[in-house]
């Protein structure tokens, strides 16, 4: 067979074989996390949550995910990631699965907490397990792909999720509780199916041929090898590298709008039109994050052809900036709405070329706990941002306030990201995160 017979049959498979999958478990994890915003319009009177209770519910995920962040991503490193992923994944079911039954607030703040421990890890190490099988020219868009997941898992879990809470009841139990219960349940599954269906390295990859596996593995060294000017650190000295910390901050900034908004989306909506139910709720959220996958992977492709990284980082956050401003001035529902769709199409645009940042000046084993770090850190702001609309929303009796708080949030990472320096002048075109040896 010739090199390129290899190559193409090579990178078929290994596309087919790890990007669907991998979207797949990120749906399934995004959903657990996120649903919380939809149980949110019967939970939060059940309960007799305020809006700065619900937003210290939904945000004290991200402080479990934040201590654990980094040592649950050493732990991937030690066991490999068809294992470690396999406990996430487990984990993070039994936990989401028990929200389902929680009676007070305070039981509510533990099982978030526990849920942000059980997933720490889980995406920096998929990025990181991306790095393992494509090269650095096919990584942007691969990690666009795998994100996807995000939006994508908004676009199911919106009909789903208010469909459920609408129409299944039973065992005393009202919507809201069979909805985080019935969508536990798959991570369970999916962490038993992942222990036997990942495959940790294209070397132990029994579905490629003899022929193939030699082919992926020769050219990821050499992809891998061909920036020798990069830094190797060890783990604290990742995790304090100064540039490190600055894209920690960013990444931070950035977290606070975007999970805002995520998690707050569909009382933002009701608070549009009083007359919708839940299911319609559900569909008129579907939009923005439509339109929000289209433009994440047009623009990750954009960033892979011409091999620029940091401006594809930034504009996108002055995108969101913007948008978010005028969404907090104008009052028509339909105008409102498309300015939430472009901004939530600037904040996903952001995410994959900014994972290549790392990559800029940095290992692959050095930027494995470096991503681990920087989200770490970043999620940070998944507290902050839906409390501090929760709080706003509180003071001012809108959650336009808060919107407005976090245009400007946005627009000073832009800043951030598009002065920035990540390089050196003679690597200006580098890959994602993971592609140096």
């Amino acid at each position: 067979m010739s090199t390129t017979s290899v190559e193409q049959s090579a990178t078929r498979k290994v596309f087919w074989r790890i990007v669907p999958y991998c979207f797949a478990l990120y749906v399934i994890s995004y959903l657990d996390r996120a649903n919380i915003g939809y149980a949110a319009l019967q939970m939060n009177k059940e309960l007799a949550l305020t809006s700065e209770a619900f937003g210290f519910a939904a945000g004290i995920f991200f402080i479990g995910y934040f201590l654990f962040e980094v040592p649950s991503n050493v732990a991937l490193n030690k066991f490999g990631a068809r294992i470690w992923i396999s406990r996430i994944l487990i984990t993070w079911g039994i936990v989401a699965t028990a929200t389902a039954f929680v009676q007070s607030a305070t039981q509510l703040y533990a099982l978030r907490f526990l849920l942000g421990v059980a997933e720490a890890g889980f995406f920096p190490g998929i990025i990181i397990y991306l790095t393992y099988w494509f090269r650095a020219k096919e990584q942007a868009t691969t990690v666009a792909l795998f994100t996807a997941a995000i939006p994508v898992s908004y676009l199911l879990g919106a009909p789903l999720s208010t469909w459920i809470m609408d129409h299944v009841s039973g065992f005393g139990l009202s919507g809201w509780r069979w909805m985080l219960l019935l969508e536990g349940g798959p991570a369970v599954i999916a962490g038993i199916v992942n222990y036997f269906v990942m495959t940790d390295s294209p070397e132990k990859a029994r579905w490629l041929t003899a022929e193939e596996r030699d082919w992926l593995s020769g050219e990821l060294r050499k992809d891998h090898a061909a920036r020798p000017d990069v830094e190797h650190l060890g783990v604290i000295a990742a995790i304090t590298n100064p540039k490190v910390l600055f894209l920690s901050v960013i990444y931070f900034v950035y977290q606070v709008g975007n999970l805002g908004i995520g998690l707050w989306m569909p009382q933002i909506i009701k608070g549009l039109s009083s007359s919708l139910t839940n299911f319609e709720i559900g569909l008129v959220a579907m939009l923005p994050y439509a339109f929000a996958t289209v433009v994440m992977v047009l623009w990750s492709r954009n960033s892979d052809r011409t091999g620029e990284r940091q401006k594809h980082s930034a504009l996108p956050l002055l995108l969101g900036a913007v948008a978010l401003g005028l969404t907090g001035l104008v009052v028509q529902p339909a105008i409102s709405m498309a300015l939430i769709s472009l901004a939530l199409a600037g904040l996903y645009a952001f995410k994959s070329p900014f994972w290549s940042l790392p990559g800029l000046f940095l290992s692959r084993s050095t930027a494995a706990v470096s991503i681990a770090a920087i989200n770490s850190i970043g999620n940070l702001g998944g507290f902050a941002g839906p409390y501090a609309i929760g709080a706003i929303k509180d003071w001012t009796g809108s959650t336009y306030g808060g919107l407005l708080f976090l245009s400007g949030l946005l627009f000073v990472s832009f800043l951030m990201t598009w002065f920035a320096r990540m390089e050196s002048a003679k690597a200006v075109s580098a890959g994602p995160a993971g592609q140096r040896a």
